[in-house]
């Protein structure tokens, strides 16, 4: 089973996860505000945090950027906001799954155990041994680094993976099931979730959508990487 922290300021809704999940056989801990989830991520290790937003010391879209910064547990957004752009800025800024409140524990035990294998997934999976080359990109996927024309990337877990799988597969064009399956490590999905991480990654390597340089989208059927004509 996991070891989960859930920062949740309401103490009823709080109470609930920790009996549900402590049912679940799942060791719990909770905190109330984000200055605890991080010091408390900074000294135990956690399989996934439950993060809700509206926390009453930092509000929990700051508190997800400081936590990136520390460490890639697997983050689950607990949120009463059904902003489609929040949603999107959540997920390019580190969060792995979002909830949006009020939701059933059955929901929640869904998305933690596909956040959960995903990531179990990615950490017993070997790795490609030899470097990536496609065009100005190198990717090491041993070392997790990313370069374009010699300049290193800032990618964040899941930019990184998604790019490394398409370079591993050049001038290829990849379905989104496939993505989901081998990146997400999910049967199903919402494309959304690919098109977030395909514009933040447009956006690093300089390029868009409408001005298509490495990453090219054929509409209906995928997604593939190859160099610049």
């Amino acid at each position: 089973m996991a070891s989960v922290l859930v920062v949740e300021d309401d103490q009823f809704v709080r109470s609930a996860l920790i009996r549900h999940l402590t049912e679940a056989s799942h060791t719990v801990r909770s905190v109330g505000t984000a200055l605890e989830a991080l010091r408390e991520v900074a000294h135990f290790r956690f399989d996934v945090v439950i993060l809700d937003l509206g926390l009453p010391d930092l509000d929990g879209s700051e508190a997800l950027k400081m936590l990136r910064g520390i460490t890639d547990v697997p983050v689950i957004i607990a949120t009463a906001r059904d902003d489609e752009s929040e949603i999107v800025r959540l997920l390019n800024d580190g969060a792995d799954d979002y909830l949006t409140k009020p939701f059933s524990v059955e929901h929640l035990s869904a998305r933690m155990a596909a956040v959960l294998r995903r990531a179990r997934a990615a950490t017993g999976a070997e790795p490609p041994s030899r470097v990536l080359t496609v065009g100005g990109l190198s990717i090491d996927p041993l070392r997790r680094q990313a370069e374009l024309d010699g300049v290193q990337l800032d990618l964040t877990r899941r930019e990184f993976d998604l790019l490394a799988f398409l370079a591993g597969r050049p001038g290829v064009v990849v379905a989104r099931k496939e993505l989901l399956a081998e990146v997400w490590q999910q049967s199903y999905g919402d494309d959304q979730t690919i098109d977030v991480h395909l514009s933040w990654l447009r956006r690093k390597l300089g390029e868009t959508a409408a001005r298509p340089r490495y990453l090219h989208t054929l509409r209906g059927v995928g997604v593939k990487l190859e160099p610049p004509r």
